[in-house]
């Protein structure tokens, strides 16, 4: 289905996974698309595969990266706004998960730089292209507000994005800040979280698509939503 061709959004960690999937829902609904990953290859191969639904541009580098976030926002300022961000990229950590007492400082600095200062770094950088009432949509887990053995510094980095997107929607009320919780997947990172484990069971990334398209295409408040609440109340207003 096509849709308004207009509006674009930057999506981050678009090579795989979660962000893939996103990337081929918002194709499919006609969004125009600045899409980035670190992976230059991959990222290559979802452009190609994406140009003939929609535009696409792509540029790989790492959001963490002060210099790479830059370069995003002049492409963006390319395309005459910027209508969303989604803020999909991100860092699990060690793989075991370690326990917090074992947790090194340097990988645990590693995971917040990537799962808060990027995503922020990212709104900041891009925050002259933001069109008035554009989304933003940042990626976080049930894993921010609940204590699981093993998942301190994942799950604390998450809780620290949470605050900050609540902060953030608070200190800007022309914009529609959301942080998304899509649930258990079967993704790569999802699987370096139990290594050896069999995740068939969970869920393909992309039956959490359709509450990133709610938030982007309604009017639903700034706030916190969980992926299946929202699809679960889809299908019961069918």
């Amino acid at each position: 289905m096509k849709h308004d061709n207009h509006r674009t959004a930057l999506l981050t960690g678009a090579s795989r996974g979660f962000g893939l999937a996103i990337a081929r829902g918002l194709a499919a609904w006609g969004w125009n698309l600045i899409i980035t990953a670190r992976d230059a290859d991959r990222l290559r191969e979802v452009r190609d595969e994406l140009a003939d639904r929609t535009h696409v541009a792509a540029l790989a580098g790492d959001v963490t990266d002060a210099a790479h976030r830059s370069a995003l926002a002049v492409l963006a300022r390319g395309h005459a706004g910027i209508d969303a961000i989604v803020n999909n990229a991100g860092a699990l950590g060690p793989s075991p998960l370690p326990r917090l007492l074992d947790y090194s400082l340097d990988d645990l600095r590693n995971v917040y730089e990537a799962n808060v200062l990027a995503p922020l770094g990212v709104i900041q950088s891009l925050r002259a292209e933001l069109k008035r009432g554009a989304a933003i949509v940042n990626v976080t887990s049930d894993a921010g507000v609940n204590a699981y053995a093993g998942w301190g510094g994942y799950g604390s980095s998450k809780a620290a994005l949470e605050q900050l997107s609540a902060v953030l929607a608070v200190e800007n009320p022309d914009l529609r800040v959301y942080w998304l919780d899509p649930g258990d997947m079967r993704t790569d990172m999802h699987q370096s979280a139990y290594p050896g484990e069999d995740i068939g069971d969970r869920p393909l990334p992309e039956a959490s698509v359709p509450a990133v398209l709610a938030l982007l295409e309604g009017d639903m408040s700034s706030g916190r939503h969980v992926a299946a609440a929202i699809v679960s109340g889809a299908l019961e207003a069918v």
